[in-house]
């Protein structure tokens, strides 16, 4: 408190990290209210001393993200440690205060591995700086494991895209077979629809929708889901968040957004 008091700092400082040796402290600044670039600290408050304090040094983090922060903080974590200094990319420097990452759940089938939706959501919350700390989990359910559910010798899948095998002869609706077989479908209520106009019928199916088999679940907690019967904008009610089954980066966005303000996580990030 003596070193700062009184001290110019930059007309923005709210904190200051201080480091001598191994040792490293954290201390908030009150400054004088003043338009000059550098003003006078009149106040201070010490956050937490060497044995709350740890600085990390990793030029992979980005410092300006509050979940990379927390994911440095989460690798290193001591006993007893509040404060995480971090010295990440371009050297910056930032901290984050006992990190508490909100958990939120990605419903999705596999493969593709990773799913889309992760991916998206990974994206997401590695650029936007306004999110919190968040934790994505995947929640996954494969095409193999749905395929037990019905044993055939021919399965009829939504789309190429996934690369799957599956036991017995495999199609795929999105190349619109010449010929009905006698298979299983595969697919969602929206995979239904196209088989009905294609061929006039419903084939046995089972049913890929994430929302569908979440509900069933009745799962509590804050959940990231796709869904094929909607088709732009999203869904957000009771935890849960429905994105298009081909969701763009900004309705990912805005979902991961709303449930992040649904969980009242207080985080205090530098």
């Amino acid at each position: 408190m003596d070193y700062l008091m009184g001290r110019e700092v930059y007309r923005r400082t709210d904190y200051v990290g201080l480091v001598h040796g191994d040792e490293v402290g954290l201390a908030a600044v009150a400054r004088a209210d003043s338009d000059d670039l550098f003003v006078p600290v009149l106040d201070v408050a010490v956050w937490s001393g060497p044995d709350q304090t740890l600085l990390i040094e990793d030029p992979t983090v980005d410092c300006g993200n509050a979940t990379a922060l927390a994911g440095a903080a989460r690798r290193n974590a001591r006993p007893g440690v509040s404060a995480y200094l971090v010295k990440g990319m371009y050297e910056h420097i930032n901290f984050i205060w006992e990190p508490s990452p909100i958990r939120i759940h990605v419903t999705e089938v596999t493969p593709p591995v990773p799913p889309k939706l992760l991916t998206q959501a990974e994206h997401v919350v590695a650029f936007d700086e306004d999110l919190p700390p968040i934790e994505l989990v995947l929640d996954s359910v494969t095409f193999s494991e749905l395929a037990e559910q019905a044993p055939s010798d021919s399965y009829l899948v939504p789309c190429r895209g996934a690369n799957l095998e599956l036991p017995g002869e495999l199609s795929f609706l999105d190349t619109r077979p010449a010929s009905r077989s006698d298979w299983v479908m595969i697919g969602c209520e929206r995979s239904l629809q196209f088989h009905r106009h294609f061929y006039g019928d419903e084939p046995p199916q089972v049913d890929i929708c994430p929302k569908k088999r979440l509900d069933g679940a009745g799962s509590d907690g804050l959940w990231l889901v796709k869904c094929c019967m909607l088709e732009r904008g999203t869904e957000l009610a009771d935890g849960r968040a429905v994105v298009p089954w081909g969701a763009n980066l900004d309705e990912v966005r805005g979902a991961l957004r709303w449930l992040a303000r649904v969980d009242q996580v207080a985080v205090a990030v530098g």
